[in-house]
Protein backbone atom coordinates (compact mmCIF):
# COMPACT_ATOMS: atom_id res chain seq x y z
CA UNK A 1 0.00 0.00 0.00
CA UNK A 2 1.07 3.74 -0.73
CA UNK A 3 -0.06 6.35 0.98
CA UNK A 4 0.99 9.99 0.01
CA UNK A 5 0.23 13.16 1.73
CA UNK A 6 0.06 17.10 0.63
CA UNK A 7 -0.87 20.43 2.25
CA UNK A 8 -1.45 23.00 -0.40
CA UNK A 9 -2.98 26.60 -0.74
CA UNK A 10 -5.48 27.77 -2.86
CA UNK A 11 -5.18 32.41 -3.64
CA UNK A 12 -7.94 33.74 -3.04
CA UNK A 13 -10.65 33.30 -4.86
CA UNK A 14 -13.89 35.32 -5.67
CA UNK A 15 -17.54 34.15 -3.53
CA UNK A 16 -18.73 30.73 -5.69
CA UNK A 17 -18.12 27.54 -7.00
CA UNK A 18 -14.70 27.32 -8.71
CA UNK A 19 -12.82 23.84 -10.62
CA UNK A 20 -9.85 23.28 -8.57
CA UNK A 21 -9.41 20.01 -10.36
CA UNK A 22 -6.45 20.75 -11.93
CA UNK A 23 -5.12 22.21 -8.92
CA UNK A 24 -5.58 18.99 -6.72
CA UNK A 25 -3.89 17.34 -9.18
CA UNK A 26 -1.05 19.38 -9.10
CA UNK A 27 -0.14 19.36 -5.75
CA UNK A 28 0.04 15.16 -5.34
CA UNK A 29 0.97 14.66 -8.67
CA UNK A 30 2.03 10.86 -7.12
CA UNK A 31 -1.89 9.49 -7.82
CA UNK A 32 -0.27 8.07 -10.75
CA UNK A 33 1.97 5.98 -8.99
CA UNK A 34 -1.32 4.21 -7.87
CA UNK A 35 -3.13 1.88 -9.85
CA UNK A 36 -6.21 1.27 -7.54
CA UNK A 37 -7.28 3.39 -4.67
CA UNK A 38 -8.61 6.63 -3.03
CA UNK A 39 -7.61 10.15 -2.84
CA UNK A 40 -9.28 12.17 -0.63
CA UNK A 41 -9.27 16.25 -0.07
CA UNK A 42 -10.03 18.10 2.76
CA UNK A 43 -10.40 21.95 3.43
CA UNK A 44 -9.42 23.15 6.74
CA UNK A 45 -11.78 25.92 6.46
CA UNK A 46 -15.44 26.67 8.07
CA UNK A 47 -16.29 28.93 5.81
CA UNK A 48 -16.00 27.25 2.18
CA UNK A 49 -16.52 23.60 1.41
CA UNK A 50 -16.25 21.37 -1.63
CA UNK A 51 -18.58 19.15 -3.87
CA UNK A 52 -17.93 17.25 -7.01
CA UNK A 53 -20.31 18.48 -9.90
CA UNK A 54 -20.42 19.82 -13.66
CA UNK A 55 -17.48 20.60 -15.33
CA UNK A 56 -18.11 21.90 -18.43
CA UNK A 57 -20.67 24.19 -18.16
CA UNK A 58 -19.97 27.80 -16.31
CA UNK A 59 -23.92 28.22 -15.99
CA UNK A 60 -23.91 25.48 -13.47
CA UNK A 61 -21.67 26.80 -10.98
CA UNK A 62 -23.57 30.59 -11.21
CA UNK A 63 -26.60 28.47 -10.82
CA UNK A 64 -24.97 26.94 -7.76
CA UNK A 65 -24.14 29.98 -6.70
CA UNK A 66 -27.22 31.76 -7.01
CA UNK A 67 -29.44 28.37 -5.02
CA UNK A 68 -27.37 28.60 -2.21
CA UNK A 69 -27.42 32.32 -1.84
CA UNK A 70 -31.65 32.12 -2.04
CA UNK A 71 -31.45 28.92 0.34
CA UNK A 72 -29.27 30.66 2.77
CA UNK A 73 -29.75 34.36 3.32
CA UNK A 74 -27.89 36.97 4.36
CA UNK A 75 -28.42 39.94 6.67
CA UNK A 76 -30.99 37.05 8.91
CA UNK A 77 -31.89 38.94 12.05
CA UNK A 78 -32.04 35.57 13.55
CA UNK A 79 -28.68 35.03 13.14
CA UNK A 80 -26.48 35.85 16.64
CA UNK A 81 -22.94 34.82 14.92
CA UNK A 82 -21.93 38.35 12.30
CA UNK A 83 -19.03 38.74 13.96
CA UNK A 84 -17.23 39.04 10.38
CA UNK A 85 -20.41 40.57 8.25
CA UNK A 86 -23.18 39.71 7.37
CA UNK A 87 -21.88 36.61 5.35
CA UNK A 88 -20.32 35.17 8.14
CA UNK A 89 -23.06 33.10 9.90
CA UNK A 90 -24.39 32.22 6.14
CA UNK A 91 -20.66 30.98 4.84
CA UNK A 92 -20.80 28.56 7.84
CA UNK A 93 -24.17 26.82 6.96
CA UNK A 94 -23.29 26.66 3.40
CA UNK A 95 -20.22 24.69 4.25
CA UNK A 96 -21.32 22.39 6.55
CA UNK A 97 -24.43 21.71 4.43
CA UNK A 98 -22.07 21.09 1.21
CA UNK A 99 -18.75 19.40 3.54
CA UNK A 100 -15.53 20.06 4.06
CA UNK A 101 -13.89 16.71 2.00
CA UNK A 102 -14.40 15.09 -1.23
CA UNK A 103 -13.36 11.32 -1.88
CA UNK A 104 -12.46 10.01 -5.67
CA UNK A 105 -11.32 6.75 -6.41
CA UNK A 106 -8.19 6.27 -8.70
CA UNK A 107 -7.83 4.20 -11.22
CA UNK A 108 -4.56 3.26 -13.51
CA UNK A 109 -3.16 6.53 -11.99
CA UNK A 110 -5.57 8.75 -12.94
CA UNK A 111 -8.75 10.18 -10.60
CA UNK A 112 -11.81 8.40 -11.46
CA UNK A 113 -14.05 11.36 -12.47
CA UNK A 114 -16.96 11.20 -14.74
CA UNK A 115 -16.68 12.34 -17.68
CA UNK A 116 -18.59 15.82 -17.14
CA UNK A 117 -17.23 15.90 -12.71
CA UNK A 118 -14.62 18.12 -11.71
CA UNK A 119 -13.65 19.28 -7.91
CA UNK A 120 -15.21 22.89 -6.90
CA UNK A 121 -14.15 24.93 -4.11
CA UNK A 122 -17.15 26.79 -2.79
CA UNK A 123 -16.27 30.01 -1.69
CA UNK A 124 -19.15 31.40 0.66
CA UNK A 125 -17.38 34.54 1.77
CA UNK A 126 -17.21 37.88 -0.13
CA UNK A 127 -13.44 37.94 1.25
CA UNK A 128 -12.21 34.09 2.18
CA UNK A 129 -8.56 34.79 1.60
CA UNK A 130 -6.05 32.04 0.71
CA UNK A 131 -7.31 28.57 1.49
CA UNK A 132 -5.71 25.78 2.89
CA UNK A 133 -6.05 22.20 1.44
CA UNK A 134 -4.83 18.26 2.56
CA UNK A 135 -5.13 15.73 -0.14
CA UNK A 136 -4.23 12.42 0.57
CA UNK A 137 -4.32 9.69 -1.90
CA UNK A 138 -4.05 5.76 -1.17
CA UNK A 139 -3.75 2.46 -2.71
CA UNK A 140 -1.91 -0.05 -4.65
Amino acid sequence: MKIFQQGFQLKEKRRGFHLITTEVIYALPQINEIKTGMCQVFIQHTSASLTVNENADPTVRKDFEMFFNKTVKENDPDYEHDYEGSDDMPAHLKASILGTSVMIPIRNGKLALGTWQGIYLCEHRDHGGSRSLIATAWGE
